[in-house]
C-alpha cells in the first residue's frame, strides 16, 4: 500500500534558467552528473549554486540495486577524454570542493579505479587548490582497487553503506555490508589523513535498532562522516517507501552518531550523500 508524502517533503520547482546553463556545459563535455542519473531531488538547488556530483564511466551500471534510478545494463566503453573534462567542467564551475562518483562497473577489471586516478589527478592539475571527494563502488572488495584511489590522496574518500544489514538482499543483492565495511576500515588503516564517509537511506523498513547497530558499527571503524536521508522512490518500478522517517527521529539518530564518535552528521530527510559536501570538509578542517 503506498503511503502518503508528508508535508516536509514538499519541495520547490528550481528555476529553469539554472538548469538549462549546468545542462548546457555538461552536454559540451560529454559529462554525467549522479544529480539526474539518480533523480536526486536536491538538483535544482545545486544547480542553481553551480554545484554538481559528477558520475564517471557512462550512465549505465552494471548492478542492479532495487533502490537506485540510475540505468541498469550494459555499459558503454569508457571514454578516454573523461578525466580531463571533468576537470575542466570543475574548473569551469570554479568549484573549491570537487565531487566524483561513478556508477558500478563490474565488467572492468579493476573497476574503473585507474579512471577515478585519472581524473583526480587531471584535477588537481588543473585545479590545485579545489578539494576532491571521490563516492567509489566496493570494486568486489579488490583492495588492489581500492588501494590506487587511495594513493592518489583525495581529501575524502566516501563508500554508502545504504541500508542495515537485514535488507541487504533485498536493495543490495549483488553487493555486501560486510565487504563495505572492510573498505571504509581498508581507507583509514592505509592513509589515516584521508576523511571516511558513509551514507544510508532510511525508510526502507529498517528498525530503530537496526540503525543504531550500523551507527556502532561505523564508529568501530572510525567512519568520519555519515550522512542519513529519507529514501524516496524513484519510479513505480523501484521498492515502496516503507515509513516517512519524522523530523524528530533524523534528529535523534544525528545526535546519537556524533554522541557515539562519528565526527560529522548531515541527517535530514533530502539529505544525500554529496549534498552540501563541502560543508563536512571545512568543518573538520576547523576541528
Amino acid at each position: 500500500m503506498t503511503i502518503r508524502k508528508p508535508p516536509w517533503l514538499n519541495k520547490k520547482i528550481p528555476e529553469t534558467k539554472s538548469l538549462n546553463s549546468m545542462n548546457k556545459m555538461l552536454k559540451e563535455l560529454s559529462l554525467n552528473t549522479v544529480c539526474e542519473g539518480a533523480k536526486c531531488p536536491n538538483k535544482g538547488e545545486c544547480f542553481k549554486d553551480k554545484t554538481a556530483t559528477f558520475m564517471l564511466m557512462g550512465d549505465t551500471c552494471t548492478r542492479n540495486c532495487s533502490f537506485c534510478g540510475v540505468n541498469k545494463g550494459n555499459p558503454n566503453k569508457i571514454d578516454p577524454e573523461e578525466p580531463i573534462n571533468v576537470a575542466k567542467g570543475v574548473k569551469h564551475l570554479g568549484l573549491t570542493h570537487a565531487v566524483i562518483t561513478s556508477v558500478t562497473r563490474d565488467d572492468l577489471d579493476d573497476g574503473g579505479a585507474e579512471h577515478f586516478v585519472e581524473t583526480i589527478n587531471n584535477i588537481k592539475k588543473f585545479n590545485p587548490n579545489t578539494s576532491i571527494e571521490v563516492l567509489i563502488p566496493d570494486f568486489k572488495g579488490n583492495k588492489e582497487a581500492i588501494l590506487k584511489i587511495i594513493k592518489a590522496k583525495p581529501e575524502i574518500i566516501n563508500h554508502n553503506i545504504e541500508t542495515v544489514p537485514a535488507l541487504y538482499n533485498l536493495i543490495r543483492p549483488q553487493a555486501s555490508y560486510e565487504k563495505s565495511l572492510k573498505l571504509l576500515q581498508f581507507v583509514k588503516e592505509e592513509n589515516p589523513l584521508i576523511l571516511t564517509k558513509t551514507g544510508i537511506m532510511i525508510g526502507l523498513g529498517e528498525s530503530k535498532q537496526n540503525v543504531l547497530d550500523l551507527i556502532n558499527d561505523l564508529v568501530n571503524i572510525n567512519c568520519d562522516i555519515l550522512t542519513i536521508g529519507q529514501y524516496l522512490q524513484p519510479s513505480r518500478n523501484h521498492l515502496e517507501v516503507k515509513e516517512y522517517i519524522t523530523l524528530e527521529q533524523f534528529s535523534e539518530y544525528k545526535d546519537i552518531a556524533k554522541q557515539k564518535g562519528i565526527r560529522f552528521v548531515e541527517s535530514g530527510p533530502f539529505v544525500r550523500s554529496s549534498y552540501k559536501a563541502a560543508t563536512a570538509l571545512n568543518y573538520l578542517k576547523k576541528g
